[in-house]
């Protein structure tokens, strides 16, 4: 299930259709040899429903059909058991579920109440198309209202900014004073934030498919659009290309699978193109192919989109718009998220069903290579790219499932011979990483174990000097970061380190629930020592953080 804290979304469980009826509904193929569901009533339905889509939609799928996590529809659940199933909600496990009841984020009730859910079948969201989603455009500030110049005194390119995850905020936070600048509202639980190429507009997206153009030039920078492109959704982009830069914008939407390119400056929608297809491997027809990462070329005016369930690489050329062309890659299934190589040429992209990393080459816009690793279900969000003492230049991704973190050789003319190749496997504190960061002037490479049942190890991030890489088993160090940051009892998770524009130090968000205070924690870089702690009580839920320097030059 999708880590989250437990919110109240009812308008989007208001967009949801009705159930027929909530008891006594058949299930998927196999229903009449299947236990009957247990009883709800229609309000406990719509309740979980709405539990369902902030904490287990995202890795399970609207439909339930599985991906980063396992195939939970009627089938299979019922199988297992009200009983069996409250256990595992509860309890959680180290392969990258978390422990929903253990942590309070459930109480015992509502656990109970998503043990039965799950074993109802799934109802079918509706469609969001052009129509529904220009309904929900709006241009708040035209062009020929915004700054002609920029009107505030701050270092706009080591500003962060900072999701307030279940408030449906971000705030923007000065990097050299650890100010907080604003908060503004976005969607809620953004996901990502992205910058146009000329590092003066933030695009947000929310789960909701809230898309938030900001414009930091503004004596207080504000939303001058928003637009929903669709009902659930994970993944924004601005386009990069030289001679085509803030000129066009993308989001991807889980619900319905499809993708939106926009105005760049105005998020005025253009062109909409559903993902709907067949796997890669079966040539089966898949309803829910949801669109994951998706980042911009350098070498050509397009966006790489990855499309989770079926498993192609789509790259969407934008430089005719009338006539969108798309050259399809096919890959493996369960692309997830993913991020450049140091050269900005290659794009690696976790396949994390299947333990496999995609290398796109996206200069000749051809697959190079399908990378199994040795652990589960790799989570780099973008990875991490080093300098090996040994391989060379190598991107890293740590693992929901298991504890390995791999290193991807990725220098094919100076070090040929590791190319595209797992050179190394580092073992690390333990399963439920999301994020691994380093930063081209740092000594270190970070990784996060945030889902971690393990309050010590979800609380803590493991740290590797990079020199001790070539050592037959380097050692890392663990820094207590939830314990730095002082906020109380309870399982606090520290997720999603995050280097300022000097890199000479990392952030990393301490997540609370959305009841009690977060923070962010500032390491030193060099000595591996307390920097600050950013408390307000403002930065509630914290999680991702994104420098606009090192966002917007794809620095990681």
């Amino acid at each position: 299930m999708k880590k989250s804290l437990l919110h109240s979304l009812l308008p989007a469980a208001a967009l949801l259709l009705p159930l027929a009826t909530v008891t006594g509904l058949p299930s998927a193929a196999g229903a009449k040899d299947l236990p009957p569901a247990p009883k709800m009533t229609k309000a406990e339905f719509e309740k979980a429903k709405g539990i369902f889509f902030d904490l287990c939609a995202g890795c399970h799928g609207k439909l339930r059909k599985g991906a980063t996590g396992p195939n939970i529809q009627p089938a299979f659940t019922r199988k297992e058991g009200t009983e069996r199933l409250k256990q595992f909600i509860t309890y959680g496990s180290p392969a990258g579920m978390p422990n929903w009841g253990e942590s309070g984020v459930l109480t015992p009730e509502e656990v109970d109440l998503m043990a039965r859910y799950v074993q109802q079948p799934p109802p079918m969201p509706p469609e969001f198309g052009l129509p529904e989603i220009m309904k929900t455009y709006q241009l708040i500030v035209p062009l020929d209202k915004r700054p002609k110049k920029k009107m505030n005194s701050y270092n706009l390119d080591n500003v962060f900014s900072v999701t307030l995850r279940d408030i449906g905020k971000i705030a923007l936070i000065d990097g050299d004073t650890k100010k907080i600048i604003t908060t503004i509202p976005t969607g809620f639980a953004v996901h990502i934030s992205r910058l146009s190429s000329s590092g003066r507009y933030l695009y947000t997206i929310g789960r909701d498919g809230w898309v938030n153009l900001i414009d930091l030039w503004m004596k207080t920078p504000k939303t001058v659009a928003k637009v929903r492109i669709g009902l659930e959704a994970r993944s924004v982009e601005s386009s990069k290309m030289k001679g085509w830069e803030d000129k066009y914008a993308i989001a991807g939407s889980y619900w319905p699978p499809q993708y939106v390119v926009m105005d760049g400056l105005t998020l005025k929608p253009l062109r909409i193109r559903s993902t709907r297809g067949y796997t890669v491997d079966t040539g089966v027809f898949h309803q829910e192919p949801r669109v994951a990462s998706i980042v911009a070329s350098h070498f050509h005016p397009e966006f790489i989109v990855n499309v989770k369930e079926t498993g192609h690489v789509m790259m969407v050329d934008y430089s005719d718009m009338p006539n969108l062309k798309v050259t399809d890659i096919p890959t493996a299934r369960f692309l997830h998220d993913g991020g450049f190589d140091s050269t900005g040429r290659y794009f690696l992209v976790a396949a994390n069903a299947v333990n496999k990393i995609v290398v796109i080459d996206t200069k000749d816009d051809k697959l190079v290579k399908i990378v199994k690793t040795s652990g589960t279900k790799p989570h780099p969000g973008r990875g991490a790219n080093i300098v090996h003492p040994k391989f060379g230049p190598v991107w890293v991704t740590s693992h929901i499932g298991s504890p390995e973190i791999s290193l991807i050789g990725t220098d094919p003319k100076g070090h040929p011979q590791y190319a595209w190749k797992e050179v190394q496997v580092l073992e690390g504190p333990g399963g439920g990483a999301l994020f691994v960061k380093s930063h081209p002037k740092s000594k270190h490479l970070y990784v996060d174990t945030p889902l971690n049942p393990d309050k010590d190890l979800s609380g803590g991030v493991a740290v590797f000097n990079i020199a001790d890489l070539g050592k037959k088993e380097p050692e890392f160090k663990e820094l207590p970061i939830a314990k730095w940051a002082n906020l109380g009892k309870g399982q606090q998770r520290v997720v999603q380190g995050e280097f300022n524009k000097a890199g000479d130090e990392i952030w990393f968000s301490v997540w609370n629930k959305k009841d009690k205070p977060s923070a962010i924690v500032v390491v030193d870089d060099k000595t591996l020592k307390l920097k600050t702690v950013i408390k307000d009580d403002r930065l509630r839920t914290v999680t991702g953080k994104f420098n606009v320097f090192n966002t917007r030059n794809d620095i990681y």
